[in-house]
């Protein structure tokens, strides 16, 4: 099933995510290579696809997994919650209609 891991940056995030960066984009890519990821990718903090210094507010994950559980223990382990890159974050059930 498709599970939707939406996340909420910490204010003032962007250095921690420069930092945790490779490590994130590497369980992406497995992910994709994988053949589970629907989509992914950050939220500009400004209206903008290259928000420079303003960074992001968070991220959104469409992947499969197994169940429940076990996406919501692939987003606890993302290298941008061990680097505190995120405040929050929410794992849910993803219904793909369209397209």
């Amino acid at each position: 099933m498709l599970y939707a891991i939406i996340s909420e940056d910490v204010k003032n995030s962007l250095e921690r995510r420069l930092a945790a960066r490779p490590d994130h984009l590497k369980r992406l890519e497995d992910l994709r290579d994988e053949g589970r990821l629907v989509l992914a990718g950050p939220h500009p903090a400004i209206d903008s696809t290259d928000p420079g210094d303003a960074g992001f507010s968070g991220s959104l994950v469409v992947a499969e997994f197994d169940n429940l559980k076990e996406a919501q223990a692939w987003a606890d382990a993302d290298p941008f919650v061990i680097a505190g890159v995120y405040d929050k974050v929410t794992v849910k059930p993803f219904k793909k209609v369209l397209p």
